[in-house]
């Protein structure tokens, strides 16, 4: 497994939080795990919108491609109590087409998804979850970052390097 742990200073994630409210269709995500245990502080009043805009600023093949609402959650934890608070999709222009012609919008494989959390111990908690549900399916397989309130989960389909480069995002503006 690769641990990784994202570092990002407070006070910029505090000054780049906002909020939107579009949204998007979503398809079921496909669950694995890669990556991190052990978050850290970070303001819990970061959203996952926020969160990608940060990120997209210095991964410009990753492109948002929705908001979960509690009406398409394929999960239905939008809300609930320890689950996320937000979330949003992506899709990364590195994944090959004919790598995810069976995934749908929304699908982690396609790029990968951000999810926030009222506490950095339900993130740590979401991130553990996907960890030990998909330990044995490495087709599933994605990689997990956890910063305080937020986990990153970012597509098998892209190489090591390349997943390293939203860990590398975040740091750069910490």
């Amino acid at each position: 497994m690769r641990r990784t742990v994202l570092a990002v200073s407070a006070i910029l994630l505090t000054a780049a939080c906002s909020s939107t409210t579009s949204s998007g269709t979503v398809a079921p995500q496909s669950t694995a795990g890669m990556a991190t245990p052990a978050a850290q502080t970070a303001p819990s009043n970061l959203d996952a919108t926020a969160a990608f805009k940060l990120l997209s600023a210095s991964v410009p093949t990753a492109k948002m491609t929705g908001t979960v609402t509690a009406a398409n959650d394929p999960n239905s934890l939008l809300g609930r109590p320890h689950e996320y608070t937000s979330k949003i999709t992506f899709s990364d222009s590195r994944i090959p087409a004919s790598d995810t012609q069976f995934a749908g919008l929304g699908d982690v494989d396609l790029g990968g998804a951000i999810e926030a959390f009222a506490n950095a111990q339900d993130a740590t908690t979401r991130e553990q979850y996907l960890q030990a549900i998909t330990a044995k399916m490495s087709m599933f397989s994605e990689y997990d970052y956890v910063h305080g309130t937020v986990l990153i989960r970012v597509s098998h389909y892209l190489t090591p390097d390349q997943a390293k480069e939203y860990e590398t995002a975040v740091n750069k503006v910490g």
